[in-house]
């Protein structure tokens, strides 16, 4: 099966791949894993206070992994207390590593000092990352070092650092063979870290983006900002970074070190977002929120909220359609039509603003019912019981919340028997596209508007805000679409 594997791994794109020994139900009998080889190997195989699954004898581990270095592997890995009883022999290059799986202490340096002196070709050291800062501490390690050394962070925090070995030094990173068979927290897939974020494209010069939120793993802005990068050929890449809500600030000042230069930003972000400058585009302070950061003249930085300007003209464009709208629809599309918001978050708030500012009488709605008097005494627009919202005439819906999002599409935030022909459905979820409201509002004969053409359209303004270059649409759209399906299928 290992063989099998490799010759797979191989056939897709792969140049260096590790065994991990302590895997295999059986005693490795090496020099037979090690024959015709279809790529060069690293030979690792941990100990269960190492986290690894090895059964036998710390003795027969030795034993293994000096017949590693016997047989010609191109790489072994040795942890730091075994690496002095281990001899150099051969080509075979030494990785003399230190694994902390409950966080990034904080003496690095002394830790990498230490394994320097085990006679390494290469030092890894891979730590638990409890704090977004913790990727630059172990980047900035590598990034120092006079032996190529393979720093990252495990973890949904330190998944930059995994991305940003290379950038830094490190020879080479490590990724899973499949989703289903992450080694260690954080892992990415062979295809992700080749297919997504480019890895072997990342080098010193590359730029760095990336969407700031907790949680952040379901985002798809990695997936289609990272293909736009790539369409457009931009030594560019995009990251998830997980940023808790009360560590905003700090975070965005020690990733200047990376140095990030623009982000996406979400929930539950986008309102804290306003305090970090008060450089703005367009009506950021009437709002409250933003959802990109981004550098601007002399490198400060600017905020700006694209959810306001692509739920707008995808809203105009659908009402300008009709052919009541008048001869300017630009500027009649919204005016006096009936709207009626569910939810009081940033899209919300974004989406609330520029309808009243187009001329639309609007009403909003939410759960939490303070939250959205606080939004309508700021527009004096209608507030809705959440429970009277199905009473409601309205030309215009549009839903905010997160009701019927995946994985829970059995869910809607307004029953069928509410909606009216004729009548525009704005859904912002984009995942899926076809949510259940969008499902029954076009069985109902209304017009939609789907969360896949505000998603596309609020990146692709990102996209021109960080590089000045029009965005590659359909691609992005058609990258999203594709990874939607995939992920239903699956």
């Amino acid at each position: 099966m290992v063989a099998a594997e490799h010759k797979a791994l191989a056939a897709r794109g792969a140049e260096l791949v590790e065994y991990r020994l302590d895997w295999l139900s059986h005693l490795p009998d090496i020099g037979r894993l090690l024959v015709d080889r279809p790529t060069p190997v690293v030979v690792t195989c941990r100990r269960a206070r190492d986290k690894g699954l090895w059964r036998w004898s710390e003795e027969q581990r030795l034993m293994v992994l000096r017949s590693a270095i016997v047989s010609g592997a191109e790489y072994v890995d040795l942890e730091e207390d075994i690496a002095g009883s281990i001899r150099r022999f051969g080509p075979t290059k030494r990785i003399v590593s230190h694994h902390d799986f409950d966080q990034t202490p904080d003496n690095l340096e002394e830790i990498h000092s230490r394994l320097l002196k085990h006679d390494p070709d290469v030092v890894k050291i891979v730590t638990m990352a409890n704090s977004p800062q913790d990727n630059v501490r172990v980047l900035q390690l590598a990034a120092g070092a006079k032996v190529p050394t393979i720093a990252f962070c495990m973890g949904e925090f330190g998944l930059p650092s995994r991305i940003l070995a290379g950038r830094y030094g490190a020879p080479f990173t490590y990724a899973t063979f499949s989703a289903d068979r992450a080694m260690a927290p954080g892992q990415l897939t062979f295809e992700e870290m080749r297919d997504q974020y480019h890895y072997d494209q990342i080098n010193a010069a590359t730029e760095v983006y990336g969407v700031i939120a907790d949680p952040v793993a379901h985002s798809m802005s990695p997936l289609i900002h990272n293909a736009a990068f790539a369409h457009e050929k931009l030594n560019k890449v995009y990251l998830p970074f997980r940023v808790p809500k009360d560590a905003l600030p700090q975070t965005i000042k020690a990733f200047d070190w990376l140095p990030v230069q623009g982000y996406s930003v979400t929930l539950p972000h986008k309102e804290d977002l306003l305090g970090l400058t008060e450089n703005y585009d367009g009506p950021i302070r009437e709002i409250g929120a933003a959802n990109t950061l981004y550098k601007g003249p002399g490198s400060a930085w600017r905020a700006a909220n694209t959810d306001y300007d692509a739920a707008l003209d995808s809203l105009v464009d659908e009402l300008a359609s009709d052919p009541s709208a008048g001869t300017d629809a630009q500027l009649s599309a919204l005016a006096g039509k009936k709207v009626l918001i569910l939810g009081a978050g940033g899209v919300a708030r974004a989406i609330a603003h520029g309808v009243v500012g187009h001329g639309g009488v609007l009403m909003v709605t939410n759960r939490t019912k303070a939250r959205a008097a606080e939004l309508v005494e700021q527009l004096g627009c209608l507030l809705i019981e959440w429970q009277n919202r199905g009473a409601v005439f309205a030309d215009v819906l549009i839903n905010c919340t997160s009701v019927g999002m995946h994985p829970k599409l059995d869910e809607t935030p307004f029953a069928e028997n509410w909606l009216r022909e004729g009548m525009v459905v704005f859904d912002t979820i984009y995942n899926p596209e076809r949510t259940l409201l969008i499902k029954q509002a076009r069985e109902r004969g209304c017009r939609t508007i789907t969360g896949v053409d505000m998603f596309v359209g609020q990146a692709a303004r990102q996209f021109k805000l960080f590089t000045g270059l029009a965005a590659p649409v359909d691609a992005m759209r058609e990258t999203l679409r594709r990874a939607i399906s995939a992920a239903r299928a699956g």
